[in-house]
């Protein structure tokens, strides 16, 4: 796979995630939670391709970063790669019903493995973009990132499971949110992409060899020359 085939895999993969996860929307009862719609019939196909696509672009974006940048990527690579992994645990270990008070195992590890996905992709944009040049599409990955970050802390804020949620009413509106933490981390992801492809002709340009001129030109080239 070549770099710019990792972009265009990370875009596709994106896409497909987002098209199969708004169709899980659109097409089935309504249901709290994104992954909630992969236990009413129906919904497990939807989810399960929406899941192990964008798992696909978060490796596909690993794999070109540490084709263009290996050494100063590293932390992200490592941050896409266990975001992948949570994306696929959820889709083995399905959740449990947004109504149920008891958790199983199966839906622990699904909540586990969403959590790490969750906080994983807003720090992996960080990471990606921290010293860079103030560019158009850095800046767009540090918004996003950012972006990504605070629509977390709202979700989880408003989730039903926490402390908070009573105090801000937060039930009646966090299905709402997680959708937007999604959507925000899909973009982050394509925005990702689409920036360290456009940094790769310019690294090229750098390190390419300068053509020597006759000013440069040695003894021997003089001579030849005259």
């Amino acid at each position: 796979m070549t770099p710019r085939q990792s972009v265009w895999g990370t875009l596709l993969g994106t896409v497909v995630s987002a098209c199969a996860l708004a169709y899980a929307q659109v097409a089935l009862p309504a249901q709290p939670l994104l992954s909630d719609y992969a236990l009413v019939s129906g919904g497990l196909v939807p989810v399960l391709i929406g899941m192990l696509a964008l798992a696909g672009a978060c490796l596909c974006l690993a794999y070109g970063l540490a084709a263009a940048d290996p050494a100063r990527t590293a932390a992200t690579r490592v941050l896409l790669l266990a975001g992948a992994a949570g994306l696929m645990m959820s889709a083995i270990f399905p959740t449990d019903p947004g109504t149920s008070q008891v958790g199983s195992l199966s839906g622990e590890i699904h909540r586990w493995s969403a959590a790490v996905v969750f906080t994983s992709l807003p720090v992996a944009g960080w990471t990606l973009v921290r010293g860079r040049a103030a560019m158009p599409l850095w800046n767009a990955v540090r918004a996003m990132s950012v972006a990504s970050a605070l629509t977390l802390a709202a979700y989880l804020a408003a989730h039903p499971a926490t402390i908070t949620s009573p105090l801000i009413n937060g039930v009646a509106y966090y299905g709402p949110l997680e959708r937007a933490v999604v959507l925000a981390e899909m973009v982050l992801i394509m925005v990702m992409a689409l920036a360290s492809a456009a940094e790769r002709p310019a690294m090229a340009n750098r390190t390419a060899p300068a053509k020597p001129t006759s000013e440069t030109a040695g003894p021997e080239e003089e001579r030849i020359a005259a």
